[in-house]
């Protein structure tokens, strides 16, 4: 996940979007608040999306996110519709067909398994599984082998541990949404370089209510319509997509896609805590140690992945340019 794109990835925090931070130190500063507040929004709205599965139902849910962050998006940003050309629009539509999986994959997760738990799982993929499988095999140090064995120690604990156990169904779409979300940070690095601001995540979150809107109304009718209903599903639009989704998009033109995935590795910490102070769902000790030790491995492999490319992209710095 990380190598491809960090190799390639411009350096945005050295541009004047970030010049009046003082430099590139400034930047990357700012790039990091903006993921960590990130972080906790969409955890803190997914817990409260938790909270309306039983009104609006899982497909509800996702379309109330998407469809009111769309409209709020478009409404403040006004993408502009031309000008885009025929790669800019399958930008956008990869996204937006990434955005609404995601959604879709990990709110099934959730409605099955506790919180920390889901997001425990989902960051296996682009986190952890994608780093792991390529610095074991093309590395010889000791670490790498170290984080893919705190991985699968953590997987473990968690199998058989707890959460009040894990459904497979929701250990699968847990995983599910692992691989939209690895499909999302690359396909947000790729917008943030071609589209201003966040109008590509408004144009893509158009596309994502679209294509969820008839599986929506076909599971949950007119409850979606409700007042109660469509005050929470705004509450969790601008929590876990609107703030979240805005933030990580202006992050990654300040910060290269590793730090980024290095940061959100922290996710099952957070939504481990979100569950707990919203929904109530206390993790043992058992599972703490579990989601500790994919936090370890998941900010492990993604640095270990990203050193050899840094070190060779130093040797070669000066005849790139």
């Amino acid at each position: 996940m990380a190598d491809t794109p960090v190799r390639s990835a411009p350096q945005p925090v050295a541009s004047a979007s970030a010049g009046h931070l003082g430099g590139p130190e400034g930047g990357q500063l700012t790039g990091v608040g903006l993921v960590v507040c990130g972080m906790f929004a969409q955890q803190f709205g997914a817990a409260v999306a938790a909270l309306l599965f039983p009104r609006a139902g899982v497909l509800g849910v996702v379309s109330l996110r998407l469809g009111i962050s769309a409209l709020v998006l478009l409404a403040v940003c006004r993408p502009a519709v031309r000008g885009h050309g025929r790669e800019g629009w399958a930008v956008v539509v990869g996204f937006g067909v990434a955005l609404a999986g995601m959604n879709v994959l990990i709110y099934q997760a959730i409605a099955r398994i506790q919180l920390g738990a889901a997001v425990t799982l989902e960051v296996l993929g682009p986190l952890v599984l994608g780093p792991l499988v390529l610095s074991v095999v093309a590395g010889r140090r000791a670490s790498n082998w170290l984080w893919a064995g705190l991985a699968l120690t953590g997987v473990a604990l968690l199998g058989r541990g707890g959460f009040d156990g894990l459904n497979p169904a929701g250990v699968a779409f847990a995983l599910g949404a692992a691989a939209t979300w690895a499909a999302y940070i690359l396909l947000s690095a790729r917008a943030g370089s071609r589209f201003p601001r966040v109008d590509v995540l408004a144009l893509a979150m158009a596309v994502g209510a679209l294509l969820i809107l008839p599986l929506s109304v076909a599971e949950s009718g007119g409850a979606l319509l409700e007042p109660r209903t469509l005050a929470l599903g705004a509450a969790v639009a601008l929590l876990s997509s609107v703030l979240p989704y805005s933030l990580e998009v202006l992050s990654l033109r300040r910060l290269p896609p590793t730090a980024f995935a290095m940061l959100m590795s922290l996710a099952p910490a957070v939504a481990a805590l979100a569950g707990y102070v919203v929904l109530g769902q206390e993790p043992g000790v058992v599972e703490v140690v579990a989601v500790a030790l994919v936090v370890i491995a998941s900010a492990g492999a993604v640095r270990a992945s990203a050193d050899p490319s840094r070190r060779s992209g130093e040797r070669g710095a000066g005849q790139e340019r």
